[in-house]
């Protein structure tokens, strides 16, 4: 009986030590489908699993580009002490 076929064997988990000698062997089984659950002293420490890659979140850098202004003073002193008076309660300031 080969490694893989002795690690195939269904079993509701694999030690440490046997996840250790036959790695490959447990890989390949997730790469088909399968899933590893792997216990210390009998107990369920860690899920091997397949990889799923996250879905491309449709955003794109630079996707604004050209589409935006921002002031040339939008991060003055100046603009500072208006932006803090507006959330102080003071009056709205205009702009200078």
């Amino acid at each position: 009986m080969s490694s893989a076929a002795a690690v195939r064997i269904k079993k509701p988990f694999v030690n440490v030590h046997e996840a250790k000698t036959h790695l490959s062997a447990l890989l390949e089984q997730v790469e088909h489908g399968g899933e590893v659950i792997i216990a210390r002293a009998g107990r369920p420490i860690a899920k091997l699993t397949s990889y799923v890659p996250p879905p491309p979140s449709g955003r794109k850098l630079g996707a604004l580009r050209s589409k935006i202004w921002v002031s040339d003073d939008a991060f003055s002193p100046a603009t500072d002490d208006r932006v803090a008076k507006i959330f102080e309660g003071g009056d709205d300031p205009k702009p200078e």
